[in-house]
């Protein structure tokens, strides 16, 4: 009787044994496998949101007009060559300061298209004299950097824009003795209301925008001590 009572107590302790193992089985079967994790987002500039996939290039349109202009020094306008708007008139432009270059170097520079200074000190009045017909008006909006440049392609151009900090108007100065010795136009920014840093230099006409030019502006006086060829060489980062 006690030989049987124990065979029957080890059957009953199998039997638990294999319905354990069983039950962890279906577990481990029942477990999802491990998703791919979504990709990060990041929230634009507009408040809507993209997708980081590890890597961003510069994009263009169908006219060929860079999309995207990082922070990073070049001297050149980007032409926003759109069917709506005629960027044939600036064919070029000088800009120069009154406090750092000569007309040795950056201050000395022709009318250009892609060899336009671009580095101005806080405090600096900053003169352009653009390459174009006397008929022609031409404003200069100066806002903080932004690298999705195709922005200014559709924005409307107004003080109550993001990141406006001034504006210049260009006009032929015809009623002086010399105009082809004058500014069209000038304008500084005032350190006590804006920081070093970089800046977007928009050329517009008739409202829109037909060129870009990044441009940084430093603390004044932080260039005072550079050579021509150390002030070229910033200019081109």
């Amino acid at each position: 009787m006690k030989k049987n009572k124990r065979f029957f107590g080890l059957l009953l302790t199998a039997g638990m044994i294999l319905s354990l193992a069983a039950c962890g089985k279906d577990k481990d079967e029942a477990k999802p496998a491990d998703s791919p994790k979504p990709a990060a987002q990041s929230t634009t500039q507009d408040g809507g949101s993209s997708q980081d996939t590890g890597s961003a290039e510069s994009g263009s349109n169908d006219s060929g007009y860079k999309l995207s202009v990082p922070a990073k020094l070049t001297g050149k306008l980007n032409l926003i060559e759109l069917e709506d708007r005629d960027t044939s008139v600036l064919r070029g432009t000088k800009i120069w300061g009154n406090s750092v270059g000569s007309a040795e170097d950056i201050n000395g520079k022709d009318y250009s298209l892609d060899d336009v200074r671009c580095i101005f000190l806080l405090n600096e009045w900053v003169e352009f004299c653009p390459d174009i017909d006397k008929e022609y008006g031409l404003r200069v909006w100066i806002l903080k950097h932004r690298d999705d440049h195709e922005y200014y392609a559709e924005c409307k151009f107004s003080d109550l824009m993001p990141d406006f900090v001034n504006y210049c108007d260009l006009h032929y100065p015809e009623d002086v003795d010399t105009p082809d010795e004058w500014a069209w136009g000038s304008f500084y920014l005032n350190p006590d209301d804006c920081e070093p840093g970089y800046y977007d230099f928009v050329f517009t006409y008739d409202g829109k925008a037909i060129a870009t030019l990044v441009t940084r502006f430093y603390n004044d006086g932080e260039l005072n001590d550079k050579s021509g060829a150390e002030l070229e060489a910033l200019m081109h980062e």
